[in-house]
């Protein structure tokens, strides 16, 4: 029986039962495989594939929705991969034209390769901003941030709902309350009793991951980061607004390289909604 023509494959929702699939792509393209982010991904989000009559996938995707359910406020855009044997073949470009069909007036974002952006800008993406992938041992010194910082609790939840949605521009929720049982660390910054900040640090390979890192200011963020390198000795990796300066130079006289940069972009929005001024980095540059 001959192969089917890449163009007649459908495209189907992926489930937590693609885990191994994904991950398995996620290796075919040289990446890590990340289970743990995609467990999350395809958790709390809606992931898009389409199967290899030879087993496997071709192509994945995941969407994470943010708001109300029957009409998000925005969805995220992330993990976008062809496995490497169908490359070049518009497959992606097929996949993306689905997705972003699905999603229908929902305004959308995702974090773009140089690689990949000219897809996105043939879909109508424009670039909106630029994040800088950080990594590298944290190595304390100078004075210690001025922030009181602490473990999270289970009775800190509403309050970082409160602040998370303040300033992402969106309600998040059935992300963020994933975050206990998937991040190693999750800490709050306090002021005068209120929490003024938070941030999370998740596994994935040989790294810990911060995000998201929301914070009143810089002083803020300086000391969520600190504190969550204090409590591991794995290499800290995170995506950092460029417009974050003060806080880019910093991570990077304590230890930290860039590794690469990311172009945000957007459809069917100029900007990110919320305030950008305390979102310094996202749980994932695949969710936002």
């Amino acid at each position: 029986m001959p192969t089917p023509s890449l163009a007649a494959l459908s495209i189907r929702r992926l489930t937590p039962r693609d885990l191994a699939a994904c991950a398995d792509l996620s290796e075919n393209r040289g990446w890590p495989r990340e289970e743990h982010k995609w467990s999350l991904l395809l958790a709390a989000g809606k992931g898009y594939g389409i199967d290899d009559p030879d087993g496997g996938l071709v192509s994945a995707c995941v969407v994470t929705s943010y708001g109300p359910r029957e009409r998000p406020d925005l969805a995220a855009i992330g993990m976008v991969l062809v496995a490497q044997r169908h490359t070049r073949q518009g497959v992606g470009r097929r996949l993306m034209h689905h997705v972003v069909a699905e999603q229908g007036t929902t305004p959308l974002t995702l974090h773009a390769t140089p690689y990949g952006r000219p897809l996105y800008e043939e879909l109508g993406f424009k670039t909106t901003g630029r994040a800088e992938m950080v990594r590298g041992h944290f190595t304390p010194s100078g004075p210690e941030p001025e922030a009181t910082t602490r473990t999270a609790t289970a009775a800190d939840l509403p309050a970082i709902l409160r602040l998370d949605q303040e300033v992402f521009g969106t309600d998040r929720t059935h992300v963020i309350t994933r975050l206990p049982a998937f991040a190693d660390q999750l800490r709050v910054a306090e002021k005068n009793g209120h929490i003024s900040g938070y941030a999370a640090a998740w596994p994935n390979m040989d790294n810990h991951v911060v995000g998201p890192l929301i914070a009143q200011d810089t002083e803020t963020a300086k000391a969520l980061i600190a504190s969550l390198a204090a409590h591991t000795s794995h290499v800290l990796r995170t995506d950092i607004d460029v417009r974050h300066e003060e806080l880019l130079a910093w991570v990077k006289a304590h230890g930290l390289a860039s590794a690469g940069f990311n172009a945000v972009m957007t459809y069917g929005i100029p900007e990110l909604p919320g305030d950008w001024t305390r979102r310094f980095a996202p749980l994932t540059v695949a969710a936002g």
